[in-house]
């Protein structure tokens, strides 16, 4: 679903402050959580790399060659692949299965049991039937049915700690109250089961149409104020309690929260409406429609990451050299730090700290970006004009992404001042804050387009978040790519680099 984010909104909902009572059940969360879709994405990969592991390692004593032949090769990787869509199949990655083992080991006994007699037809199938081609497999099975038990009776005892911990879970409120919300509560259960922690409700209504309590589950305040306690909490997931057929409410409930990065459903308990199976996704018994999706999540977010760390890596060591001279330079041009740090906002609304080349003197800078750098501003140094067209300033924000405060690419991280015609960026656009539901970047969908340098209309800025959210949707490795080779060529055009 898409909003368009030159929609008129209701309000501000960044604006909404908290009560003292939302302020600690989100300050009571652990701040180390650990996300269910992740975990199950990491057994599996620990599970298929371990497999073939083992069947490589048994390789030479099963067999008079040294050395795995390509088709011998297909079948050692065969045999995981198979065994990870069987587990898969049977729910065997769900934390509930992940968290007691008992009931599903068995059948992830006999379905490796089925994989290896798969792979033996396989080798059957590719004339591989030579001496201690049986003996391998014997060997690769007794190994591996070990594997699982001790794989997963480890994996069951710490999923247990982190859920005891507050660690494990994923974290749910309720958007409306009343009866609707109760019989959500009740359909859900044993929330444990549900692998879900239902926070709070959140309802603008009062009264007797929305109680301070629905099921023992506390209101924590408005819709607006929702906002600000997803972010604190770190928030999953969103239910909305109303009905589908409340098209007016609902969409006014989802132009003040798709800015979130979190994913968004509305229950689908009593509705008149009946889609096939697959078109709900379930929390527990629960079916939910899909209204928003969490952008770069789950595998996706270790992907991105990954190519962050080896790609910054990398730029560091390359670019090294220019980094050392612009040092230098800086220090020989004007007395001062060679680096300073600024406060921006980053992914989730949160303010973080990136790193600069100094480009002012230093007695003029202004780290909180309260006037903006025009055309001859007197702050600016000389080399501080040459670094800041060139875009060399930016390039210590590499350390920002291996710290994990900034990507590679994504919207640019705005000063958490940044105005135009003395008015805050998120009052010129609304939905602005929806570009921070991904971590930031060093450079951006919008910079390549030549929306770089100084706002100083609403329009520029407009422009910026437009093409920001178009890079949300339309993520990929392959877009990171092109984005990150288009940059250069993109500097040469720095009119409005100050």
């Amino acid at each position: 679903m898409t909003i368009d984010p030159n929609q008129s909104l209701e309000a501000s909902p960044h604006r909404a402050s908290l009560n003292q009572h939302a302020r600690e059940v989100a300050a009571a969360l652990s701040k180390e959580a650990i996300s269910p879709r992740l975990l199950a994405g990491a057994v599996q990969a620990i599970e298929a790399i371990a497999l073939i592991l083992i069947g490589l390692a048994f390789w030479p004593s099963a067999s008079s060659a040294a050395v795995p032949g390509l088709s011998e090769l297909l079948l050692v990787v065969a045999a995981p692949l198979i065994a990870i869509f069987g587990i898969r199949s049977i729910g065997g990655y769900s934390i509930g299965a992940l968290r007691d083992y008992l009931p599903v080991l068995s059948r992830i006994l006999i379905g490796w049991a089925l994989t290896i007699a798969i792979v033996a037809a396989g080798s059957f199938f590719f004339e591989l039937q030579s001496d201690g081609r049986r003996a391998w497999l014997g060997i690769m099975f007794l190994v591996g049915a070990t594997f699982f038990i001790l794989e997963r009776v480890t994996i069951a005892a710490l999923v247990h700690r982190w859920t005891g911990q507050g660690r494990l879970e994923r974290r749910a409120v309720i958007v409306g109250g009343g009866e609707l919300a109760a019989e959500l509560l009740e359909a859900l259960g044993d929330q444990g089961r549900a692998d879900v922690r239902i926070c709070g409700l959140f309802d603008d209504r009062g009264g007797d149409r929305s109680p301070d309590e629905v099921a023992g589950v506390p209101k924590l305040g408005t819709v607006a104020e929702l906002v600000e306690f997803a972010r604190l909490a770190r928030i999953d997931l969103l239910i909305v309690a109303l009905p589908m057929s409340a098209e007016n409410r609902v969409l006014q409930l989802l132009k003040r929260l798709w800015v979130l990065p979190v994913d968004i459903r509305i229950s689908a308990l009593g509705s008149k409406l009946r889609f096939t199976p697959r078109s709900y996704s379930y929390v527990g018994p629960v079916p939910l429609v899909d209204l928003f999706d969490r952008p770069i999540a789950g595998w996706d977010s270790l992907l991105k990451r990954a190519f962050d760390i080896v790609i910054a890596t990398l730029a560091l060591i390359v670019l090294s050299p220019v980094m050392l001279l612009t040092a230098i330079a800086i220090r020989l041009d004007s007395p001062g730090p060679v680096l300073f740090r600024q406060k921006r906002y980053g992914f989730n609304n949160e303010v973080i700290e990136v790193f600069k080349f100094r480009s002012m003197y230093h007695h003029m800078s202004d780290p909180a970006a309260k006037v903006a750098v025009t055309k001859g501003d007197a702050r600016v140094t000389r080399i501080g004009r040459f670094i800041r067209r060139t875009s060399l300033d930016e390039l210590p924000q590499l350390v920002n992404v291996l710290r994990g405060e900034l990507s590679l690419v994504g919207p640019r991280p705005h000063a958490v001042n940044a105005h135009t015609e003395n008015r805050l960026w998120d009052e010129v656009v609304d939905g602005y804050f929806a570009r921070h539901k991904v971590k930031p970047g060093v450079t951006g969908w919008a910079q390549i387009n030549g929306w770089r340098g100084e706002v100083d209309t609403p329009e520029k800025i407009r422009r910026r978040v437009e093409f920001d959210l178009q890079y949300i949707e339309r993520w990929s490795v392959p877009f990171d790519l092109y984005i990150l080779m288009m940059t250069p060529f993109s500097l040469i055009n720095s009119e409005n680099a100050y």
